[in-house]
């Protein structure tokens, strides 16, 4: 499995004024909406219920939410670069600014849990992420974590 397979690059977004982990949440659902055509309520709502399970925030200013949904056949994924971090109730409690989002079939299964390791593989490069972070073209940013995976990978 690679990045590019899940991400496309419509995808990837940079917001200036995401105010908090709810709005952050809601422009995620709205991106599902707009470029994989899943419902933004049913992928905000799971997206929700996900993280009232557990944040999803990792450390370092990373965040990786995860929601099951109907209407899909594969999983597909949002990467977001926030201009001002917000609080995600990460484990480090630090502010995020980097998000991955995935979104899986409800029945999914192993293919969700390879999605998630591999985009936490990618994220966990400090490298990586700063050149995410120094950037601050979507196209760019696709780049920069598509061939970070392909390099980790080789």
């Amino acid at each position: 499995m690679d990045i590019h397979m899940i991400l496309k690059p419509e995808a990837v977004r940079v917001f200036s004024a995401v105010s908090s982990k709810k709005r952050l949440l809601h422009e995620l659902g709205g991106i599902a909406d707009s470029v994989y055509h899943v419902k933004q309520t049913e992928a905000v709502e799971a997206l929700q219920e996900r993280e009232s399970l557990g944040p999803t925030g990792v450390g370092n200013g990373v965040a990786l939410p995860h929601a099951r949904l109907d209407g899909l056949d594969q999983v597909v994924g949002a990467l977001v670069l926030l201009e001002k971090p917000v609080d995600f109730n990460a484990v480090d409690r630090q502010p995020v600014d980097l998000v991955f989002a995935l979104f899986a079939p409800r029945d999914a299964g192993v293919e969700h849990l390879k999605a998630l390791a591999l985009v936490s593989r990618t994220l966990r490069d400090p490298s990586v992420c700063a050149k995410l972070r120094a950037n601050s073209d979507p196209m760019t940013l696709y780049t920069i974590v598509t061939e970070a995976q392909a390099a980790q990978a080789a």
